[in-house]
């Protein structure tokens, strides 16, 4: 009897493309899905050395009180490339292992498991995943998704452009789906990858 694969998925698109909603329509599915994000702002937030590093970059400032301000450091980081890499190479890789160690454990219960990480490609992490599926949406769309969300336009334009356009991560990925309309739309796309992986 042949065995039974198990597969890593990447979910990855720009802020306000709507990776998040794919997420959820994969949990809601009983699949697990480990969120890059989350466990980047624990470790900022917890990870002893982290902090030490943090501070010895971006100041004291950014640990009042012992507790990260994250509007500090934002404030910092985002507007300046070279402070965008600096805070990646302090974060990623403690995140990458903490995120193996999850997939890895996931694994042993499950066929198929999902990574939501915004930065797979900027952070070169696509040898972690068997597929990677980009969720992508027209610019106008995802900005006025974040600005309803509460996120101005310039630190909406800011962070993005931090990020690879999806012109180029279309290149690279296994699966696109457009998410230009309602969520309704894009569980729909869930379930077709699903139809076609699982």
């Amino acid at each position: 009897m042949p065995a039974v694969k198990k597969i890593k998925v990447g979910i990855t698109g720009g802020i306000g493309s709507g990776k998040s909603v794919f997420s959820v329509a994969m949990k809601e599915k009983g699949f697990p899905v480990i969120l890059a994000d989350e466990i980047a702002k624990e470790i900022l937030a917890t990870d002893p050395l982290v902090k030490e590093l943090i501070i010895k970059e971006f100041g004291k400032e950014a640990f009042p009180g012992n507790k990260l301000d994250r509007k500090y450091l934002a404030d910092k980081v985002f507007p300046d490339p070279g402070n965008v890499e600096i805070i990646n190479a302090i974060v990623h890789p403690p995140t990458i292992e903490k995120i193996i160690s999850l997939m890895n454990s996931e694994l042993l219960k499950q066929n198929i498991v999902f990574v939501e990480a915004a930065l797979i490609y900027e952070s070169e992490l696509e040898e972690l995943f068997d597929l990677i599926v980009l969720i992508t949406a027209d610019d106008e769309i995802k900005k006025k998704r974040k600005i309803a969300q509460g996120i101005s336009e310039s630190d909406f334009l800011m962070r993005q452009q931090n990020q690879i356009k999806d012109e180029e991560k279309a290149k690279l990925a296994d699966f696109i789906f457009v998410n230009n309309g309602d969520k309704k739309d894009l569980h729909k796309k869930a379930d077709l990858l699903l139809k076609l992986i699982a």
